[in-house]
């Protein structure tokens, strides 16, 4: 049960895009009895194995700690809060779902309010929400009281959802799986590389501000500069959304290997690497190949004259909602995966990619 207290802790943390502070904390206590950490002033945190040697080719292990969320652009006359959003939501899912939003006294919740239909012209009835018609309601009734409550303009808001572990079947529920289950993945594979004859030295970044534009990876690879990169992604499952002959990222499909997306071709040789290294080990891995969506693996591939990287996602059932589902199963293989591809890196190998 480790590691569910693990992913339960990244997953509760509150850490919307340039407020990623809860999530290191947690990183940080995991990793205090094996590595050195460094962190800069975009949040991205570097942990330095204790097992590392110097002089060896360095490999990256990246995953981001942020998640979506909003910011409070302005408190209205009635007490309510106008609001925008920080990355990409479907307007449809957001009334009547409840948020936290930040003061300085702490978090606090509030619900997303649309009017009711029963105040609404027939006309309106089936408009689809905007973030115009849309505002949070934290109980208040005036802007004085809101101001009294603790809310400021440019307070961070997150989604306030419960997470379970379905132990019988395997199954988790909660927000933020992009990319806390690449975070908790990411911690454990470089625990388990302790005990992993290396030919290579590890680095892991957990990354700021993927969900605005992967802003904090692209400081990141200025400060390190791997040799190779594994972006480790929560990524949107396909199996309840597209017929079968398109299902790419399924549940219980295990890691899915995505060849490209909008924003990035991934290195084709170390794909064909990662793949044998799956084959040899029995884990389980899906191949994707998207026309829209996009991660960190863009930035790293495009930075220091060209970084070689694969993308390991675990599939996650309504990425960017309130309430995801994801499988232990494809979490283990993401983190047996990872490992069998470090412990097989080589400078050889890496140079022929």
């Amino acid at each position: 049960m480790e590691d569910i207290r693990l992913i339960e802790k990244l997953v509760q943390a509150r850490g919307m895009s340039g407020f990623e502070n809860e999530v290191l904390t947690v990183a940080r206590e995991y990793c205090k009895d094996f590595a050195r950490m460094e962190e800069d002033s975009m949040r991205n945190l570097y942990i330095f194995p204790s097992y590392n040697k110097g002089n060896r080719p360095l490999v990256m292990l990246d995953a981001h700690s942020d998640e979506v969320g909003f910011m409070v652009q302005a408190i209205k006359p009635d007490g309510t809060l106008r609001f925008i959003p920080v990355g990409s939501w479907s307007e449809m899912s957001l009334p009547s779902a409840k948020v936290q939003v930040y003061t300085e006294k702490g978090y606090i919740s509030g619900v997303i309010a649309a009017t009711p239909p029963h105040l609404l012209p027939a006309a309106q009835r089936n408009t689809p929400p905007t973030y115009a018609s849309l505002s949070i309601d934290i109980g208040a009734s005036s802007a004085e009281e809101a101001q009294a409550y603790g809310v400021k303009i440019g307070a961070p808001v997150v989604p306030l959802s419960l997470f379970e572990y379905d132990a019988a079947h395997g199954i988790l529920h909660g927000k933020a799986f992009d990319d806390r289950l690449g975070v908790a993945a990411l911690l454990k594979t470089l625990k388990l590389l302790q005990n992993q004859k290396l030919a290579v030295d590890v680095v892991g970044v957990i990354s700021s501000q993927e969900e605005v534009g992967d802003r904090g990876i692209k400081a990141a690879m200025y400060n390190v500069k791997p040799a190779a990169a594994i972006c480790l992604e929560g990524c949107p499952a396909d199996d309840t959304c597209s017929p079968a002959y398109m299902v790419q990222d399924a549940l219980r499909g295990g890691v899915m290997l995505r060849h490209m997306d909008a924003t990035v071709i991934c290195t084709p040789g170390f794909i064909k690497f990662t793949q044998e290294a799956a084959a040899a080990e029995s884990i389980k891995v899906q191949m994707a190949v998207r026309a829209g969506g996009g991660n960190n693996g863009a930035a790293i591939i495009n930075s220091n004259g060209g970084t070689p990287v694969i993308v390991a996602g675990i599939p996650v059932r309504y990425i960017h909602s309130f309430n995801c589902i994801a499988a232990m199963e494809d979490f283990n293989a993401n983190v047996d995966l990872s490992v069998a591809v470090v412990k097989r890196l080589t400078e050889d190998i890496i140079k022929s990619f």
